[in-house]
């Protein structure tokens, strides 16, 4: 059988390094608006365009008496 023990330790080594680099769970606001721009044009031009997203937004803003 082979000898891995020291393998293992680099492999850690190297992993800890690597995500100590990243910060998890967070995005800079001009990333997060750049990967959402696509899905809200394709979600407009699919559902009809600005007036239906004002139509249905001042129609919940009635229903919740504002």
């Amino acid at each position: 059988m082979a000898y891995t023990a020291p393998r293992t330790g680099i492999r850690t080594r190297e992993r800890r390094a690597f995500t100590a680099d990243r910060r998890v769970g967070r995005r800079h606001p001009l990333v997060a608006t750049a990967m959402v721009l696509p899905l809200a044009a394709l979600l407009v031009y699919a559902f009809g365009g600005w007036e239906a997203v004002v139509t249905q937004a001042s129609s919940v803003g009635v229903m919740l008496g504002r």
